[in-house]
């Protein structure tokens, strides 16, 4: 009977897993965004082959073996207007291939001239108190993917990876479990069903931020704190060497 209860407690255990990654939900389509203060970004995109079609237009065949050819790829991406730092190994999920691609701006707000991220505008303006980013997501450029074991509950994320203290944001998470604040290391994601961004319903992301970064904060502080050890330590010597001095003049009077 004790085995009996185990052995169930363990096929729980695995069909929970199966239903829910412990590292968050799996995204068909994410677009994350590194800033900085000073408007330069990263953009790092994961994505289905399938998902790249059916919501960017790229002229690829999912089931193809030549839709995994990283050089095609970056060719089409730099052909598009878009500064590509790399494209990643190709991996597999769930029967689908998907790809990353890492781009790169000076200017967050000169995005859209990619034509792979043509879909938003961006801006990004300094406000009394901070900084404001804004980003509206339109329609997608579509392009028929062919059959897709997909099911309707697949999910597209735009995430924000941001430099400094979060003031103001208007975070949209799918999932009621999920927290609707910031995450570990200042991120932000909104989230929308893969169905609704093919159907061209529009994001809407909105931030306010402070002006200066959180590394510069903290090397700041932290160059703060070590001058005032060394002012301590100093210091500490310093009455050390008065001290014995005064002992050292007692002794010979």
């Amino acid at each position: 009977m004790r085995f009996r209860a185990l052995l169930a407690i363990a096929v729980l255990t695995l069909a929970v897993a199966a239903c829910r990654s412990p590292f968050g939900p799996q995204y068909e389509y994410e677009e994350q965004i590194y800033l900085r203060v000073d408007g330069a970004a990263t953009v790092v995109i994961d994505s289905s082959i399938a998902a790249l079609v059916a919501l960017r237009g790229v002229a690829l065949d999912p089931g193809a073996p030549s839709s995994s050819d990283r050089a095609e790829l970056r060719k089409m991406f730099e052909a598009a207007g878009c500064h590509v730092d790399n494209v990643g190994q190709p991996w597999r999920r769930r029967g689908r291939r998907y790809v990353q691609v890492r781009l790169s701006t000076p200017d967050v707000r000169a995005l859209s001239t990619c034509g792979l991220l043509a879909w938003s505008t961006y801006a990004l303006d300094r406000i009394p108190d901070g900084l404001h980013y804004r980003q509206a997501v339109g329609a997608p450029t579509a392009r028929d993917p062919g059959p897709v074991s997909w099911d309707g509950t697949e999910l597209v994320a735009f995430k924000l990876h941001l430099p400094s203290r979060v003031r103001d944001h208007n975070v949209r998470r799918l999932d009621v479990d999920a927290p609707g604040g910031l995450e570990r290391g200042n991120i932000l994601t909104w989230e929308q069903r893969l169905t609704d961004r093919r159907a061209g319903k529009p994001v809407a992301i909105e931030v306010r931020m402070d002006a200066k970064s959180i590394l510069y904060t903290t090397l700041w502080l932290f160059g703060g704190a070590f001058t005032a050890a060394v002012a301590a330590l100093g210091l500490i010597v310093w009455l050390t060497v008065r001290r014995g001095r005064k002992q050292a003049a007692a002794r010979q009077s």
